[in-house]
C-alpha cells in the first residue's frame, strides 16, 4: 500500500526519515506515486531506497536489465535513489557477481548513492560472489524472532564474506505485525528488567539484535502504528539475553 502525504509528513514529525520501496512494488508503479503523492520538496526530505530483480515477467538479475531498472527509477522518482538493492539474488546465485557489479557501476555513474543486496534467505549466497572489484554499501536480511537461526547466521556470515559495510533489517513481524501470535509473545525478556514497552516495540527492540541491524524497513499505513513503532527506538535489546536466545537457536539445530 503506498503512503498518503499525511502519513509521510507525520513520519518526519515522528523522527522518520527513510523510506524503503521496490522496483516491483504496488504492480510495478510505486516510484511514480510515492513521486506523485510526496512531491519533489517532500521527497527531498527523505532518504530513499529500493529494490531491482522483479519484472512482469519474472525475477531476473540480467546486467542490462538491472540498470535499466535503476534508470527508470531515476526518471520516476526525479532523483537518484540513495540506495539500489539487488531485489532476493537468491534466486539465481550465479548471476550475483555479475549484478553486483552493475549496480557498483551504476552508482559509479550517478544513478544512486550506495548498492548492496536484499535477502530473504541469504543461505543460498554463501559463496556465490567471486572477485567482487567492489564492496556492497550494504546487506539487508531478515531481522527478528520470526527469522530461524540458520538464517540469522547465514546473515551474518554473509555481511562478513561480501564485506558490507553496513547491515539492515527488514520483516521484524514476519509481514504483518497485526498477527495475534505477536500479542501472546513476551519480547519484553529481550529488554532489560524494568523497562516498559508494548509487545510491538519490544518485538521490533529485539529485532534490532537479531542479527545486529542499524536501521528496519517496517511497513504501517497508521499514523498511531507509526508513532508505537518510533516510540520503540528508546529500547535497546539486553544482550546476554539476546546471546543466550541465540545459543538455544543453534543447539535447536544441531538436535
Amino acid at each position: 500500500m503506498a503512503p498518503t502525504r499525511t502519513l509521510l509528513e507525520h513520519a518526519l514529525t515522528a523522527g522518520v526519515t527513510a523510506l524503503d520501496t521496490a522496483f516491483n512494488y504496488d504492480r510495478y508503479a510505486g516510484h511514480r506515486v510515492l513521486a506523485r503523492t510526496a512531491g519533489e520538496e517532500l521527497l527531498g526530505r527523505f532518504e530513499v531506497s529500493t529494490k531491482v530483480g522483479y519484472f512482469p515477467d519474472g525475477h531476473s538479475l540480467v546486467p542490462d536489465r538491472l540498470r535499466a531498472a535503476v534508470e527508470q527509477t531515476v526518471a520516476e522518482l526525479g532523483r537518484p535513489p540513495d540506495t539500489v538493492l539487488l531485489h532476493n539474488p537468491e534466486h539465481d546465485p550465479a548471476q550475483l557477481t555479475a549484478a553486483c557489479e552493475e549496480l557498483a557501476a551504476c552508482r559509479w555513474d550517478g544513478l544512486c548513492r550506495a548498492w548492496g543486496i536484499s535477502t530473504w534467505n541469504p543461505l543460498p549466497l554463501l559463496g556465490a560472489a567471486t572477485d567482487l572489484s567492489a564492496q556492497p554499501d550494504v546487506l539487508m536480511v531478515r531481522a527478528g524472532l520470526a527469522v530461524r537461526g540458520a538464517i540469522l547466521d547465514s546473515a551474518e556470515r554473509l555481511t562478513t564474506e561480501l564485506g558490507a559495510g553496513d547491515r539492515w533489517g527488514m520483516a521484524p513481524f514476519a509481514g504483518n505485525p497485526n498477527d495475534p501470535v505477536w500479542a501472546g509473545v513476551d519480547a519484553t525478556v529481550f529488554l532489560e528488567p524494568g523497562k516498559p514497552a508494548s509487545p510491538v516495540q519490544a518485538g521490533l527492540a529485539a529485532a534490532f539484535a537479531l542479527p545486529a541491524v542499524s536501521r528496519i524497513a517496517v511497513g504501517t499505513s497508521s499514523p498511531q502504528h507509526l508513532d508505537e513503532l518510533a516510540a520503540a527506538l528508546r529500547y535497546a535489546a539486553h544482550t546476554p539475553v539476546v546471546d543466550d536466545y541465540r545459543k538455544l537457536l543453534r543447539a535447536g539445530t544441531e538436535r
